[in-house]
C-alpha cells in the first residue's frame, strides 16, 4: 500500500519552534487546501542520557536529563517526505533530534 501523505512527530525546545515553522513552510509541509503552516504542538518533557563522545545541546555527558519540549505534528505530502526531514534537521539544535514519519492511511484531503 502506497501512503500519500505522513504525519510527522518533532520534538524540539521550544526556543526553535519559529525556526521550525519556517522551515516547514519552506518545504510545505502543513499545506491544507486553502491553508498552510498548520501544525499542532503541545508541551511534553524530554528525558535522555548524552553518552561519551556525545555533544549534547543540554544536558552533560552520563548525567540523566529532563527538560521541557514541545511535540510538533505536521502533515507532509509522501513526495517530499525526505526534503521535509532534512529541512528539519537544519534548524533542529539537537545533535540526535526525535522525527517520526508515520504513514497516513486517510485524511480527510484524500
Amino acid at each position: 500500500m502506497e501512503f500519500s501523505y505522513f504525519k510527522l512527530e518533532i520534538f524540539i525546545p521550544e526556543t526553535h519552534l519559529r525556526a521550525l515553522q519556517r522551515a516547514l513552510r519552506e518545504v510545505d509541509a502543513g499545506h491544507i487546501g486553502r491553508y498552510d503552516s498548520c501544525l499542532s504542538y503541545s508541551p511534553v518533557t524530554g528525558t535522555w542520557r548524552p553518552l561519551e563522545g556525545a555533544s549534547p545541546f543540554l544536558g552533560e555527558i552520563d548525567e540523566f536529563s529532563e527538560e521541557p519540549e514541545l511535540k510538533v505534528e505536521v502533515l507532509c505530502r509522501a513526495e517530499r517526505l525526505d526534503e521535509t526531514i532534512r529541512a528539519v534537521k537544519n534548524v533542529h539544535p539537537y545533535e540526535e533530534p526525535v522525527i517520526n514519519a508515520i504513514p497516513v492511511w486517510k485524511t480527510g484531503l484524500d
